[in-house]
């Protein structure tokens, strides 16, 4: 028999890309093709049959064409494969693309395979196929640990491969998903009691695998590929895991995309920053239009607006720049209109008899165009200034020595029309020496109290003249502006409150300064310059210092008064208190410095009082808005925040009251660990409330077992007789451990 000849690697290629066009025209051969076509493109293949064949695979996975369970029966099939080609350390670029993305569409299909979570059956028909579950946990160990260190194209496949994990091992908005979409596979698909599959351990990889997507923005990365890639991911994450709503929206509204505009502005980083911007703006439009009733769509409306005018301003400013040089270049051409050998004509001519004005004086030309312009209807004088002193300086002296001339011709030509007598002689017959058309009123310029004043001080002889009675007839009454209103308290309060919030108004249109200038203290200048920095101390001070020792419990005249400070520094109190928590992990210093000035005004007031012959009642203001501003914030931290501990570490005084609400973050499992954290750096970094900070760490382990193994792990090293004590009340069994440690604390 002969040997048939073997095909080139191009005609064989060539037969493959036939059996891809059969496929995408009747999808029921999918099953055959890839049967077929499994042993040409395994692992040991060359590199060409294992580039087509992973992304013939990510394809056929991908496609909305093939029905899910057959879809969910050939990733059975391509599962081995699959693993043994990304396993391989040496393996090929596109490769690795091909099968993460074949990979992405297939996780959920393994999901969904373990339990049978198929029409309205939960029974647990394929729980004894852990082989599929072991190759599938095979192939994304793999994937997740060349993430951060694969070719920046294999990345964001990673990126999208843990995009399709969080979505598979969360729970759907669908409560019930035996009537909800079936492409939309989730946690709720798997029973409490699978034998394989823990949900408890699978929800906590998918919010460990968010955090690492999110890793990207919450570190304002300046990878703009990386950047919109996890970005592009997040939008199906927020409509359709409602659990990762908030985390993933605090993360972009955190995450500055104009951050690469501080450094040197060339192409590339142009290019980098506009894109950035855009997807961040479409993301955060797309998702407050989907749902306007979220409680973030304000945040992120504002947060939208500040992003376009910050764009305007980096890109407008360049333009502005080339225009302006364009322009520098230009003005030696523009220069040519001038005058060239030729001087201008001007009009020096005296006037005509008659009555004439101002302007008339100074005209110099005979064109009556120019002669009825207006300049000042037209023309700012600002503008009209610049435009004299420029065409001034560019006149000829000789022609200029000539107008002022004819000016001042013209000037005394006039003067002398009107002071020329009236001849009686020569005059007309209704004119006489001794009438005037018009009669000057005298009136008293000076009211009583100037007149005696100036006759205190004037000589004699005019004090004489002052009194002289013959003019105290003609005299008019003075005219004198009615007195303003008073104003009552609660008008006084409601300007207050205006004037405020135009202050605020003016500090939101101010931005962080870009490099931080060191504080100069609680006795520095409040406004020493035009930043926000300084209308932050203005504001604080005034809602602490302006009416400091008015809002006292009094019983006078000045309640009232009193009353109306008091309304406008809480007043703007709240204002700041809504400020901060707006965006209190960009302004926490706001906060810091306002408690500091607030502490300060306590300990003042209180020095006062113990001075005081008078004993009265004086209101403490820091430690109710220090426990205010906790309770806004603390609901909305999370694990990884360290607003918490800097927010403590710089506080001018804690107390148990604010250590409290500290403790109650333990409520919550995930929380523990940042509340014991930050109430041990109180321990290290702040000797004077270390005790009180141990006593609140006493209290977590006593009433949060969840917290016990990290509160024990402090407590053994600053008070092993507290655990002692426990342990052995606990051996003994006479009281609950809980209680037991509750008295010995106290």
């Amino acid at each position: 028999m002969t040997q048939q000849p073997q095909l080139s690697v191009p005609d064989q290629i060539r037969q493959l890309e036939g059996a891809r066009k059969l496929v995408l025209g009747d999808v029921t051969y999918y099953p055959q093709v890839i049967q077929a076509t499994l042993p040409i493109i395994g692992p040991t293949a060359l590199v060409e049959f294992r580039r087509w064949g992973a992304e013939f695979l990510a394809e056929a996975f991908a496609t909305p064409a093939v029905p899910l369970g057959q879809k969910e029966t050939l990733s059975l099939l391509v599962l081995e494969t699959l693993k043994l080609l990304v396993e391989d350390a040496n393996q090929d670029v596109m490769v690795l693309r091909g099968v993460i993305q074949a990979a992405a569409s297939i996780y959920p299909l393994a999901l969904r395979w373990i339990p049978d979570c198929r029409d309205d059956d939960y029974a647990i028909n394929n729980s004894y196929d852990t082989a599929t579950w072991q190759r599938m946990t095979a192939i994304k160990t793999r994937i997740l640990r060349i993430w951060d260190t694969a070719p920046l194209t294999v990345r964001i496949c990673c990126i999208k491969f843990a995009q399709r994990v969080v979505l598979a091992q969360t729970p759907s908005i669908n409560p019930e998903p035996r009537r909800g979409d079936p492409l939309d596979i989730s946690l709720v698909m798997i029973p409490p009691s699978h034998p394989v599959l823990d949900r408890s351990n699978l929800e906590a990889e998918a919010f460990g695998l968010l955090d690492r997507m999110l890793g990207a923005l919450q570190e304002n990365s300046s990878d703009a590929l990386i950047v919109d890639s996890t970005l592009n991911t997040l939008s199906i994450l927020v409509r359709a895991r409602p659990a990762t709503s908030s985390r993933i929206l605090n993360t972009v509204l955190n995450f500055n995309p104009l951050k690469l505009a501080n450094s040197p502005m060339t192409p590339k980083t142009k290019v980098l920053v506009k894109s950035m911007e855009k997807t961040t703006r479409m993301l955060l439009i797309h998702l407050s239009r989907r749902d306007p009733h979220n409680p973030l769509t304000g945040r992120i409306q504002q947060y939208v607006e500040r992003l376009v005018r910050s764009r305007a301003e980096i890109f407008d400013e360049s333009r502005k720049r080339a225009l302006a040089e364009a322009s520098a270049a230009g003005e030696a051409k523009r220069q040519r209109t001038g005058p060239t050998s030729a001087q201008p004509q001007i009009d020096t001519s005296p006037l005509k008899p008659g009555p004439h004005s101002l302007a008339e004086v100074f005209t110099m030309t005979t064109n009556e165009g120019l002669k009825n312009f207006h300049v000042g209807d037209t023309v700012p004088a600002a503008l009209a200034a610049k435009i004299s002193v420029r065409t001034i300086s560019q006149l000829d002296p000789q022609l200029l020595e000539r107008a002022i001339a004819s000016v001042r011709d013209r000037l005394g030509a006039l003067y002398e029309a009107q002071q020329q007598p009236i001849n009686p002689e020569t005059a007309p017959l209704d004119v006489e020496e001794d009438e005037d058309d018009y009669e000057p009123d005298y009136y008293a310029a000076e009211d009583t109290e100037q007149l005696l004043n100036k006759l205190d001080s004037s000589p004699s002889d005019e004090r004489r003249e002052l009194q002289n009675p013959a003019l105290d007839g003609l005299a008019l009454p003075t005219f004198r502006l009615p007195p303003p209103p008073t104003l009552n308290p609660e008008q006084a309060v409601k300007v207050g409150q205006g004037s405020i919030a135009r202050v605020f108004g003016t500090m939101r249109t101010l931005e962080d300064p870009a490099v931080k200038k060191t504080k100069a203290g609680i006795n520095r200048l409040a406004a020493s310059s035009y930043d926000r920095d300084s209308w932050v101390t203005v504001i604080t001070r005034l809602a602490t210092r302006a009416n400091a020792g008015l809002d006292v419990s009094i019983k006078d005249e000045d309640n009232q008064l009193a009353l109306s400070g008091s309304h406008l520094s809480n007043s703007i109190r709240e204002m700041l208190y809504t400020y901060i928590l707006e965006d209190f992990r960009k302004r926490i210093e706001v906060a810091v410095s306002w408690l500091s000035e607030e502490w300060y005004n306590d300990r003042v007031q209180q020095r006062a009082l113990s001075s005081s012959t008078s004993p009265h009642e004086i209101p403490a203001h820091y430690e109710k808005w220090a426990l205010r501003l906790l309770d806004g914030f603390l609901p909305y931290l999370h694990s990884q925040d360290k607003v918490l501990t800097r927010f403590l570490s710089e506080l001018p005084e804690l107390s148990a009251a604010i250590l409290s609400r500290v403790k109650t973050l333990c409520r919550d499992p995930s929380l523990v660990s940042l509340s014991l954290t930050s109430l041990y750096y109180l321990v290290m970094m702040r000797p004077p409330v270390r005790n009180l900070a141990l006593d609140t760490v006493q209290d977590i382990w006593t009433d949060y077992e969840d917290s016990r193994p990290i509160a024990a792990k402090y407590l053994q090293k600053w008070r092993p007789g507290f655990l002692e004590a426990a342990k052995q009340n606990a051996s003994e069994n006479s009281t609950p451990v809980g209680a037991g440690a509750t008295a010995i604390a106290t």
